[in-house]
């Protein structure tokens, strides 16, 4: 049974090093549908994943030949306990390396590779085993994610990760997402249903279950996709279809940066010309056709953005490209929701 629990999973993971949380077959699968084309003739690289627990590894394995996918490699780390198929090893991490000509073999039949290290994905021979691969996949460590992905760009790989959605929070990721060498998939929050856990670990988190196959289930609801794969997603045109002119009330205005505030994506005005100060979940949204990033968090003064003395929650400050014109539309009819300053993250 599901319970309510406090939302702090990935930053007790984080902080005590705890990062085993194994995607879900389903959330893979939800998610990659959408990148199929980007992947045929490509050598996939899977470098924080054991062959037989990984979903990963076995959605590829699986759809190997239906991607048109060139090679497949997957390595683990492996601090003082089993090597990938269970044969006690203390300091050897592994890797597999499959072609179309494995597929048809069971992955506990799989010819695995004992690496000289632990299978550190920072090590060369890791780095190795990266430099062959086109695009990375995986659900990298929460606590080596700016290293993880320092890493994939620093080799310039295509890539598809699984995050924090406070990763955006990050210089070096918003660094990317501004300059458009990053953006955000297509599922978030809710739209990732959860993680397995190891059987010694914790059960907390925003929902936690036991699924019917006994498998822990923790679902913090607050983690993204981040790729630079281009989908047809980060193309669409947010539709706009609140109105500033005549209900600058319901805008109030930024007091170190000439911007206003928007608590919700949703109530981005059409006609506004200037800086907007937006929720980080935002990016979900972002066309880079239609909006331009300014910065982030930060007004004029090199403080966070505040109005009335009082800082919302993150905001990112964006220009809408192309502002329209609309008929003047009375507050009365229009109002949005009294959204209070220090707020959650909204969307």
């Amino acid at each position: 049974m599901a319970r309510q629990a406090t939302n702090n999973a990935l930053h007790k993971a984080k902080s005590s090093k705890s990062d085993e949380f194994y995607t879900l077959l389903e959330d893979i699968e939800k998610e990659l549908v959408f990148y199929k084309e980007c992947f045929r003739g490509k050598t996939v690289y899977c470098n924080c994943d054991n062959p037989k627990e990984s979903n990963f590894f076995k959605y590829f394995f699986k759809n190997f030949k239906t991607l048109g996918l060139k090679k497949l490699i997957a390595s683990y780390y492996i601090p003082n306990t089993q090597n990938l198929f269970n044969e006690f090893d203390p300091e050897h991490g592994g890797y597999i390396e499959c072609t179309i000509d494995d597929i048809e073999t069971e992955i506990t039949d799989l010819s695995c590779k004992l690496l000289n290290g632990n299978g550190d994905f920072r090590s060369q021979e890791c780095i190795s085993l990266l430099k062959q691969a086109d695009i990375v996949v995986t659900n990298p460590p929460f606590s080596l994610f700016r290293e993880h992905l320092a890493q994939i760009t620093r080799y310039k790989k295509d890539f598809l990760v699984i995050g924090n959605i406070n990763a955006i929070t990050y210089q070096e990721v918003f660094h990317l997402i501004q300059t458009n060498k990053a953006w955000l998939g297509v599922h978030l929050g809710r739209g990732i249903s959860g993680f397995k856990v190891p059987d010694h670990y914790e059960m907390y988190g925003t929902e936690t279950s036991i699924s019917t196959n006994g498998d822990r289930i923790i679902s913090p609801n607050n983690c993204l996709w981040l790729t630079n794969l281009d989908i047809q997603k980060r193309h669409d045109r947010l539709k706009l279809t609140k109105v500033y002119s005549g209900n600058e009330d319901l805008y109030p205005k930024f007091d170190n940066f000439n911007g206003i505030n928007v608590n919700r994506t949703q109530d981005i005005p059409m006609d506004y010309e200037g800086a907007i100060g937006v929720p980080i979940t935002f990016l979900h949204k972002y066309n880079p056709s239609q909006f331009e990033i300014i910065q982030f968090r930060k007004g004029d003064d090199g403080k966070d953005l505040s109005i009335k003395g009082k800082c919302p929650y993150f905001r990112i400050l964006i220009k809408n490209k192309q502002p329209s014109k609309a008929p003047v539309i009375s507050s009365s009819l229009f109002a949005l929701p009294n959204v209070e300053v220090g707020n959650a993250i909204s969307d």
